[in-house]
């Protein structure tokens, strides 16, 4: 009976070392404490709207005195999440933006896990059918214009993560709608795994990428996390991304380039295609980060990498929508 009890006792030891170690690493490399929520002047409000049958939602942040006729802005989530989250992970950066410069943001939900983007690889159907992602985030800007008067030449998209490569298939199949788009940890999927299909010239577009992304490899290469989860397929590097929208645009040539020094092991390099103030590819690359928005207000897990105060990834993001002409 007492080897009996010393066994159980020992498995009992066992398990809560079992927990207590997985509670540690979840804790180290998965928690990340929510940022403070800043005193905002604005209204955040939730809408509803029905596209291809399907009940579609979406949070819209509206400054207090926001004129008609000001930008709109949308900002896309990562794999698995909703608007509400990219609020908490880009440090209601976007908010901050808007209550100093004067424009509304409005933070959709996908429908699935992912967004349907441009990548062959994933399932994003529902009952047979593929959502309609683009006809979503359309009607969604459409229903804004209308309600409180934004903008229609000064449409802005930008997203992480899976977000990210929504934002690409809006500038690639929806550019007449957008007038310039931000893709966040995202790279242009290579041909093979390429299902969109250029609307013409396309608009101006950002890339920002970290080099130490664990997840959509800045190299190039099967963007995934450990080669098993959030499997996206084949990406092309960042540098060849960006190359991909200077010739959807015909803007030829070799690139300016602007490099700062590295701080903390953190350095920012620009990459700029522009021919005219119409349109402009920008290649924002963050030596030293991680997966994710660089911002100072939160930190990411460590799961996605280093995570970077610097630079202020939704103020360079508003920095380029705001000098793109209408």
């Amino acid at each position: 009976m007492k080897r009996v009890l010393r066994f159980l006792a020992y498995c009992l030891v066992s398990l809560v070392g079992v927990v207590a170690l997985c509670g540690a690493l979840f804790g180290y490399f998965v928690y990340s404490p929510e940022p403070l929520v800043p005193q905002l002047s604005g209204t955040l409000s939730k809408g509803v709207i029905d596209v291809g049958g399907l009940k579609r939602t979406y949070l819209s942040y509206v400054p207090r005195g926001l004129p008609k006729g000001a930008p709109l802005v949308l900002v896309m989530h990562g794999s698995g999440q909703d608007g509400a989250q990219i609020r908490i992970e880009s440090g209601y950066g976007f908010e901050r933006l808007a209550d100093q410069h004067g424009f509304a943001v409005v933070y959709p939900d996908s429908y699935s896990f992912d967004w349907d983007d441009c990548s062959k690889v994933g399932d994003f159907s529902v009952n047979g059918h593929e959502v309609d992602d683009v006809g979503f985030l359309d009607a969604v800007v459409d229903r804004l214009i209308t309600d409180i008067g934004a903008d229609p030449h000064r449409v802005f998209a930008t997203g992480v993560s899976s977000g990210g490569f929504m934002s690409i298939r809006l500038a690639v199949e929806s550019p007449a709608r957008f007038r310039a788009v931000a893709a966040v940890s995202a790279n242009v999927h290579t041909p093979e795994n390429f299902k969109c299909k250029p609307a013409g010239q396309g608009t101006s577009v950002m890339i920002m990428n970290g080099t130490k992304d664990p997840l959509v490899p800045f190299n190039g290469g099967e963007s995934s996390l450990f080669g098993l989860f959030f499997k996206g397929g084949k990406v092309r590097s960042s540098h060849d991304s960006g190359q991909y929208f200077a010739e959807l645009n015909q803007l030829a040539g070799v690139p300016a380039a602007n490099r700062s020094a590295m701080t903390d092991g953190v350095g920012v390099e620009l990459l700029d295609w522009h021919k005219n103030a119409k349109v402009e590819v920008e290649l924002v690359t963050v030596h030293g980060g991680g997966h994710g928005m660089p911002q100072p207000y939160w930190r990411r897990p460590r799961l996605l990498g280093p995570s970077p105060m610097n630079p202020n990834g939704p103020a360079m993001i508003w920095d380029f929508f705001a000098r793109q002409q209408p």
